[in-house]
């Protein structure tokens, strides 16, 4: 039987707008899928599809397909959205600060000392450099998506820098096919350099702008506990919050956060709920009492029958709710997106026109 499934996905290896729009058409395309939506913003692909045509595995290999990725294990995907938002903001800053350090010297050479000898030679030097180590995931970027017959802004960034690239490399070896024009053979390194620098410069600013919006996810998931203790044959073991089932008879201390959804079976306490109700004094449980996950035990211990575990808990559906918040669209940004999605291919053509009128 179909069930009609929605879920929220981070997505992974996104450069700009052009890339969300990229991920959203790719998906869209596959059978079973109502509707899809990706924001660029906060890194997130919201689907829903039938269960029965599609499987996120499928998902996932189509997104791969079309030269990104996608994390679909759900225990684990905002811990690994996280650490690839922390690992790509730590790259990105070694590459600013090593591209502005060679960009000031041949910003010196081609302005104050142009004319020395070898200038051309070191700047080539120095922008090969740059190009190769520091912005060669543009151009792996926009040769997988020219194999693919499309283009972002990765597109547009190689394109540029390639173009300013050569044309300086043919005026360093060969000026006399300029000279014997009366042309005088100018060189354009730093303006390859530069438009890297300026870029990865902005794509720095915009990882940590990301971060600062996935903030309030973050304090929800530091709510859950990562383990739980349970009675199980007798004895009390402690087991990974993932390994939890429905009707555990769950332990909890004074002081501990509870793991599931369950209803208080022994013992008494009072339990802080003012992560779900806003209420500050805390309120007290008896047996029979319902108890929520991510809430704190204040005073005595006492055991639960745990009733929903995992994704299905009070607090899971609230951060599922939250994510779906953010990767959803205001309309204002259906209609950006729309002028992205023709962005390239209109600056791509009116450079040719140029080209061939020129």
């Amino acid at each position: 039987m179909n069930t009609i499934v929605k879920r929220t996905y981070p997505s992974l290896k996104m450069h700009c707008a052009g890339c969300a729009n990229n991920i959203e058409k790719t998906v869209k395309r596959l059978e079973g899928v109502k509707d899809a939506s990706v924001n660029f913003v906060s890194g997130l692909l919201s689907i829903t599809y039938e269960s029965g045509k599609l499987t996120p595995e499928d998902i996932r290999k189509a997104v791969v397909a079309a030269g990104y990725d996608l994390i679909i294990e759900e225990d684990s995907q905002r811990e690994r959205h996280t650490e690839e938002q922390q690992k790509r903001y730590c790259q990105l800053k070694r590459k600013v600060a090593g591209t502005w350090i060679l960009v000031f010297p041949m910003l010196v050479l081609s302005m104050r000392f142009p004319h020395i000898l070898y200038a051309n030679e070191m700047m080539l030097i120095l922008s090969s450099i740059v190009l190769i180590f520091f912005g060669g995931s543009f151009y792996v970027n926009a040769w997988k998506q020219a194999r693919l017959g499309r283009g972002n802004m990765d597109t547009l960034i190689t394109l540029s820098t390639s173009i300013a690239f050569l044309f300086s490399v043919f005026s360093t070896f060969f000026p006399d096919f300029w000279q014997e024009r009366g042309i005088e053979p100018h060189v354009y390194y730093e303006a390859a350099v530069v438009i890297i620098a300026f870029v990865l410069t902005g794509k720095l600013l915009e990882e940590r702008a990301k971060g600062s919006t996935s903030s309030a996810i973050q304090r929800l998931i530091g709510l859950q506990p990562k383990t739980a203790r349970i009675q199980r044959n007798g004895a009390e073991i402690d087991i990974p919050i993932g390994q939890l089932q429905t009707n555990d008879l769950v332990i909890v201390r004074p002081g501990e956060q509870i793991p599931v959804d369950g209803q208080l079976i022994t013992g008494e306490s009072y339990v802080d709920e003012s992560m779900i109700s806003g209420e500050p004094i805390p309120v007290s449980k008896k047996t029979g009492d319902r108890v929520l996950a991510g809430t704190i035990n204040r005073k005595g211990a006492f055991v639960i029958n745990a009733m929903q575990v995992g994704s299905e808990t009070v607090l899971a559906r609230i951060i599922r709710m939250v994510q779906e918040a953010q990767g959803s669209k205001a309309p204002v940004q259906r209609i950006v997106d729309k002028v992205t999605s023709v962005f390239v291919p209109v600056v791509l053509g009116i450079a040719l026109l140029t080209f061939v009128v020129w």
